[in-house]
């Protein structure tokens, strides 16, 4: 089995081999937001694309069966395996000034809202990774969106995170929130996405 595209829901797979012939189950669950994505199941050449909620694929003798699933089955059916999920991450995005490493005053209090965040998880570990927007040259932007996210670990730093506990990234323009052509402000680009969990 492989994915194709984005698949922004959770996708469960459960093994079948008890006394049966070989057999793979898939289940494509929502997201938390309720967005479902995308996934191609494929066995011995046929393939099968799973792209509404609950949509369940069954691979058996080399055939796959597309069904159709529940809420109320898959939690009676997996609910405890479900729960043993790890939280997902508690997501923050802080923007910037054009051109600077210079937070907006929004993000400075979102940032010190989050930081409160911070002492309420079991693992306590931050990724920080910052980008820009398509001003500018590729490499310049490699740069600023990489002094964006140490300034931000640096500030997290500074309010009582270890600096072991946070991993730092920048993905320059490569990654925009919002499409736009080369050369185009867009302040939704400007940004830093925390994550913690």
């Amino acid at each position: 089995m492989r994915s194709a595209g984005c698949l922004c829901g959770l996708l469960f797979s459960l093994t079948l081999a008890a006394c049966a012939p070989f057999s793979d189950r898939v289940v494509l669950l929502p997201g938390p937001d309720g967005r479902t994505g995308a996934l191609l199941v494929s066995a011995d050449g046929e393939e099968k694309v799973l792209s509404e909620p609950y949509a369940d694929a069954q691979v058996a003798d080399g055939k796959v069966h597309l069904l159709k699933t529940s809420p109320g089955m898959v939690a009676d059916d997996y609910g405890a395996l479900l729960a043993m999920q790890p939280a997902r991450p508690r997501r923050f995005v802080v923007h910037f000034e054009p051109g600077t490493s210079v937070l907006t005053p929004a993000s400075q209090t979102l940032l010190a809202g989050m930081r409160a965040q911070w002492a309420t998880l079991p693992a306590g570990e931050a990724v920080v990774i910052g980008h820009t927007d398509r001003v500018g040259a590729l490499e310049a932007n490699d740069r600023l969106s990489l002094q964006r996210a140490a300034l931000v670990r640096d500030m997290l730093v500074s309010a009582g995170i270890a600096a072991e506990a946070i991993a730092v990234a920048g993905r320059g323009e490569r990654a925009p929130a919002v499409m736009t052509a080369d050369e185009v402000a867009e302040a939704r680009n400007r940004r830093v996405e925390i994550k913690l969990r």
